[in-house]
């Protein structure tokens, strides 16, 4: 395959990742741990992430066909968790101090921000086109390097907001993930539909 493809698949995997995007949702969702922890969380999730998504370059299609689980039903229930994430964001309850310090782990951070079903379902559709696994995984492990310096990044943003502003990020980063949510529901259920009832689509 020619270099400007493994180019074009980095660049098009970057983009599915939305890093620049997700700022706000990792600095919301960080804002009650110190901040010499957060680029350690940070690097565990992103890592955790590649992992999942090295795993679906190579073996995506027999994972799912194994566990009986379709792509459809992976944005199903991605939507939905982030969904339940998001209402947390933008109407935090009162609680005590431990469990508002607890740290994330797994999700949402690392799966479904950066390894949901958009990517998972990027990395499976080019391992099939390009017929050459290693292009595709070297291409998202260089699209992964510029994601994870950008959300490096967020403790310093976190610094640079300040208390109210760290607020205010929570709630837009609410928002904008409440509008993820309903579009990996939606897409989820519409090719659910496609899958199950081609008829109806036609």
């Amino acid at each position: 395959m020619p270099t400007n493809s493994f180019f074009s698949i980095a660049f098009s995997l970057f983009l599915v990742m939305n890093a620049m995007g997700n700022v706000p949702l990792y600095v919301g969702l960080l804002n009650k741990i110190p901040v010499r922890k957060q680029r350690k969380i940070i690097l565990r999730e992103l890592l955790i992430a590649l992992a999942v998504l090295l795993i679906f370059t190579f073996f995506g299609d027999e994972l799912l066909r194994l566990l009986g689980i379709s792509q459809a039903v992976i944005g199903i229930g991605g939507g939905i968790l982030l969904f339940l994430i998001a209402i947390s964001m933008i109407f935090p309850k009162p609680d005590t101090v431990q469990s508002r310090r607890e740290e994330p782990f797994i999700v949402p951070l690392a799966m479904p921000l950066v390894a949901g079903p958009g990517s998972i379902s990027a990395v499976m559709v080019y391992s099939e086109h390009a017929q050459n696994l290693m292009l595709v995984a070297g291409a998202l492990v260089a699209a992964w390097i510029p994601a994870t310096l950008i959300l490096m990044l967020a403790p310093n943003i976190r610094d640079w907001l300040g208390e109210k502003g760290l607020t205010a990020c929570a709630r837009f980063g609410g928002m904008i993930l409440t509008l993820i949510s309903v579009q990996m529901l939606t897409q989820g259920i519409i090719r659910l539909v496609q899958d199950n009832f081609p008829h109806l689509t036609q």
